[in-house]
């Protein structure tokens, strides 16, 4: 199984290097070759099994010789141990034909622990082989870097530095970052938004003396392997709703493309799924670039779902790569021009994005309403991020058809939102009752890569 970056400049890896690496060093993503078929018959027999045998049926397509199967079975059995819920991720009904996919049962109570759990117990038998040391940097615009550090705190051979944007996160994702004791984790608020964190994540990768020096691992949704671990509950998800022998559509809230784009994974290995809707907050950038073929950077309102506070979508870079057949230097083209503020996509590659993914938008008040009505019509209580799904889903129903909106975090990660709309506060779950009381460790760093560079030779253990 070889891995080749979106920009064509880079050498073909294996499962275990793509995953190591992160980001390409041509400055692409890592994407399979060749994506594996699953047939019918193999999807149907996937009903019934237990959440960790459909990860495996599925994860181990991609793996190559990269991992033994008893190495795979163990790390994905002690990735979802500390789930709270025995399906791992449990479908619950809406309305007739509209289904919530509870992403939020994981340590961390976000939709980033089914992949963070995983690949944080693959970098570990990695390491072990080799007994080689490694650094950490993650950009979060919430939910990532909690779960990173969740999956890697503690560990003798890795450093863990996450990137967040000061302001810009929940108060409860704030904590979750700031509260661990661990020396080897280092939350690091940064002055600006999460594209600027993305961005300096990316110069961290793209100087490559820095990146050698310290042995910089990315565990963003740049990397492959955050990806692949996404696709499997689509899988599952569509299996309990009849799949192979019915399409079911999923919406998906989302920022940085990376869920969304896990879900069109599982559809080119033969998944049928049938719409993939990409729901957005009021930055929309997705969304218009689905409806107008216009890819324009605009400023970052901050809004009531933060985690899709994001302009700059990297994993769109992935899709963009299959929608242009593959053209490499086409990529490197856009990306280029993205440089400059935006680019156009092309009518050919528009038009195969459409194919696959069609896309809404819910504004401020539109959440905080959806929030209430998903209340009153069943008693849930969800989170901003889940309102937007729900809110986008209901717009792209189909008869006959059963919808998928992702609930992608816990209601109490967004306290404040959720009280504004319900007067309800909810509450954090019993293992974290006491987080808002837990002393915080943080650094409040400029947005200069040079000084992310100075503080991470600093800190990091030799």
């Amino acid at each position: 199984m070889q891995y080749v970056s979106t920009r064509g400049q880079a050498d073909a890896l294996t499962f275990d290097q793509a995953l190591m690496t992160g980001l390409a060093r041509d400055g692409g993503l890592y994407v399979p070759a060749e994506v594996p078929a699953i047939g019918r018959d193999e999807i149907a027999a996937l009903e019934s099994l237990p959440y960790e045998e459909v990860a495996f049926r599925i994860v181990s397509r991609f793996t190559g010789d990269s991992f033994s199967p008893d190495e795979l079975r163990g790390a994905i059995d002690r990735a979802y141990r500390g789930f709270r819920h025995v399906a791992r991720a449990p479908l619950t009904q809406l309305a007739p034909g509209h289904h919530l996919l509870e992403l939020f049962h994981g340590p961390t109570l976000a939709f980033k622990d089914f992949a963070m759990q995983l690949i944080g117990q693959l970098f570990q038998i990695a390491l072990e082989r080799t007994g080689q040391r490694i650094t950490i940097v993650g950009a979060t615009s919430g939910d990532t870097g909690s779960a990173a550090i969740e999956a890697f705190r503690g560990l003798p051979n890795v450093d863990v530095f996450i990137l967040y944007p000061h302001g810009r996160v929940s108060d409860v994702q704030r904590r979750q970052m700031t509260t661990p004791t661990e020396a080897n984790v280092h939350a690091l608020a940064l002055d600006g938004h999460f594209d600027d964190c993305q961005a300096r994540l990316k110069d961290l990768f793209n100087d490559h003396a820095f990146r050698d020096r310290v042995g910089l691992a990315g565990v963003n949704s740049i990397n492959w392997g955050r990806v692949l671990a996404q696709v499997v509950y689509y899988f599952s998800a569509a299996v309990s709703l009849g799949a192979p022998h019915r399409q079911v559509d999923f919406t998906v809230p989302t920022g940085n493309f990376g869920d969304i784009f896990a879900g069109s994974v599982a559809r080119a290995m033969g998944l049928p799924v049938g719409q993939l809707v990409v729901a957005t907050n009021q930055n929309d950038i997705l969304h218009r670039a689905l409806t107008t073929g216009e890819y324009r950077v605009g400023e970052v309102a901050p809004s009531i779902s933060p985690s899709m506070d994001i302009q700059v979508s990297s994993n769109f870079e992935r899709a963009l790569w299959l929608a242009y057949g593959k053209d490499a230097g086409a990529i490197r083209q856009l990306m280029d021009e993205l440089k400059g503020g935006g680019f156009t996509i092309s009518q050919g590659a528009l038009q195969q994005l459409r194919e696959i993914y069609g896309s809404g938008r819910a504004s401020e008040a539109e959440t905080n309403e959806m929030i209430a009505q998903v209340h009153r019509e069943t008693g849930q209580v969800i989170c901003p991020h889940t309102a937007v799904a729900i809110k986008v889903a209901r717009e792209h129903r189909r008869d006959g058809v059963p919808m998928v909106s992702l609930s992608t975090a816990h209601p109490a990660k967004f306290p404040d939102a959720v009280e504004s709309a319900l007067g309800i506060r909810p509450a954090l779950p019993p293992h974290m009752a006491d987080l808002l009381n837990r002393a915080e460790r943080v650094t409040q760093v400029e947005n200069d890569v040079e000084t992310l560079k100075s503080l991470v030779l600093e800190r990091r253990t030799a």
